[in-house]
């Protein structure tokens, strides 16, 4: 993420909270003023808040479903992308096969050494993120485990 992503992510983030502040205020006040209305109008009131309680959810469920595409879509581009890099490897050692010059083949020697330590290199890095993305998950699942034993705020 560029300094400037991460800057408009913290400023988003910032008026989510002052958002969601103003809201639990006006739910409060709104819980307050029950005590003196009409039945009817408490009635009222709570349909209102059913609707908006489901236009949150389904408004939820947008933004998770357009998150799940886009990481479908970064997944996807990667496979793409390893599949072009491993096409064009293939092809490399295709046409090394085909050459006959001893230099051409000294040179390739050293291309597919540099390559073989290339690839295990990129190994080692995957299984470093894949080592966090766990990690992280595991975190973030004791976070929510905690959250939820501690009860609604």
């Amino acid at each position: 993420m560029r300094a400037d992503q991460a800057e408009e992510a913290e400023v988003a983030l910032s008026e989510d909270l002052s958002r969601l502040s103003v809201r639990a205020k006006q739910a409060e006040d709104r819980v307050a003023a029950t005590k003196t209305e009409a039945r009817d109008r408490l009635e009222q009131d709570v349909e209102k808040a059913r609707q908006r309680t489901q236009e949150a959810a389904d408004q939820l469920r947008t933004r998770h479903e357009q998150a799940t595409e886009r990481t479908q879509a970064w997944g996807d581009d990667i496979r793409r992308s390893w599949n072009d890099h491993v096409r064009q490897v293939r092809e490399r050692i295709d046409a090394r096969k085909a050459q006959v010059d001893a230099k051409v083949a000294a040179h390739e020697v050293q291309a597919a050494v540099d390559y073989a330590e290339f690839a295990i290199d990129v190994a080692y890095t995957a299984i470093e993120e894949a080592e966090y993305a766990v990690l992280d998950a595991v975190l973030a699942t004791m976070d929510a485990d905690a959250s939820t034993s501690q009860g609604p705020a």
